[in-house]
């Protein structure tokens, strides 16, 4: 999965790189940096960082990881946030590409990075998230079988700057409010429902034969409504979404990386006509279809989910597919602000 939201301590990752959010000097600072020079061991990485020299503002270097689990430190220069006319966003954009460029030449298969700047620097974190996810999905588009995990340390502050947080989240609270009263009236309505043959003759006059509440089932109408019944039912998920991308003329490679998958997993789909995907790959891949909502549900339904008005995780996934808005990376900056389980993340 080539881009993963997550919250932890970036000098505990468990990654072949991380990215410092280093200062021009190298040294010992605050924040990240002063985390991972802890953890790496102090005077290790003072001597690497020494013999370095510096590194100039929007630029990387490497040194060792030492006592880290990553084999890899890469020392990522963001620029002090000055209000925003002096260039700032030009350099921070070019700090990140230069510490791709850093794990690319390295030939690291995963590789953890933080918001560079958005600390001690005082970058605004919304710009901040705006450049680092600009950034990182430019640098997936070229580099395939690169995991890149964005570090987040406060989910709080993290959601504060969604633009779409308030109103997302007022979505989330009604979906749960109108499920809890669907709730509440089907125990009414069992409090108050007669005995299953009264219950027929209430609602159609006669007792059902036999004393069942369901009376019988609809005939089929006819041999060849069975029959499309029968194909229907026999088209798997994975032949649904092959015959979909056939459809719209599109590539395996720019579905998969629009469903933010690995190549890997979407070769599973592609090899196996049983293949049973986690719900957020199927609901990845019909972002990456950019489905409407009765698609969606028809796709879920081939893979054996649906979506529920008591999960938050399907109230956001739902809130973005009725908009028709099918940015893979704001659902899951929003999925992330809510803790919930990210596309494609399975």
């Amino acid at each position: 999965m080539p881009l993963v939201l997550t919250r932890d301590d970036v000098s505990r990752v468990d990654a072949e790189a991380v990215v410092n959010a280093a200062n021009e000097h190298l040294s010992a600072g605050g924040g990240v940096c002063g985390a991972i020079f802890e953890a790496a061991g102090l005077r290790e990485l003072e001597s690497a960082c020494k013999q370095l020299g510096g590194c100039p503002t929007g630029s990387a270097v490497v040194t060792p990881g030492f006592g880290l689990k990553a084999r890899w430190i890469i020392h990522a220069v963001g620029p002090i946030w000055r209000g925003g006319s002096w260039g700032e966003d030009a350099l921070l954009r070019s700090a990140y590409r230069s510490a791709l460029e850093r794990a690319s030449e390295l030939g690291v298969r995963s590789v953890a990075l933080p918001l560079i700047s958005a600390g001690i620097f005082g970058f605004p974190i919304d710009r901040a998230l705006a450049i680092a996810t600009s950034e990182i999905s430019a640098f997936l588009d070229r580099v395939q079988d690169v995991e890149v995990r964005l570090v987040v340390f406060d989910r709080a502050a993290f959601a504060a700057c969604l633009a779409d947080y308030g109103e997302v989240a007022a979505c989330v609270d009604e979906e749960y409010v109108d499920a809890r009263r669907g709730r509440d009236r089907m125990g009414d309505l069992r409090l108050s429902m007669p005995a299953c043959g009264a219950a027929a003759d209430v609602i159609s006059g006669d007792a059902a034969p036999g004393g069942s509440c369901f009376g019988s089932a609809r005939p089929i109408a006819d041999e060849r409504e069975l029959k499309d019944l029968l194909v229907h039912l026999d088209t798997s998920f994975s032949q649904a979404v092959l015959s979909l991308i056939d459809e719209r003329g599109l590539t395996d490679a720019a579905v998969y990386k629009k469903a933010n998958l690995s190549r890997q997993v979407f070769s599973k789909l592609r090899k196996d006509d049983g293949y049973r995907p986690a719900k957020p790959t199927a609901v990845a891949l019909a972002i990456a279809l950019e489905l409407d909502m009765d698609q969606t549900r028809e796709l879920l339904q081939r893979a054996g989910y649906a979506l529920s008005t008591a999960s938050t995780f399907d109230a956001i996934v739902r809130y973005y597919i009725e908009r028709r808005s099918y940015d893979i990376v704001a659902i899951n900056q929003m999925l992330f602000a809510f803790d919930q389980p990210l596309l494609g993340s399975s």
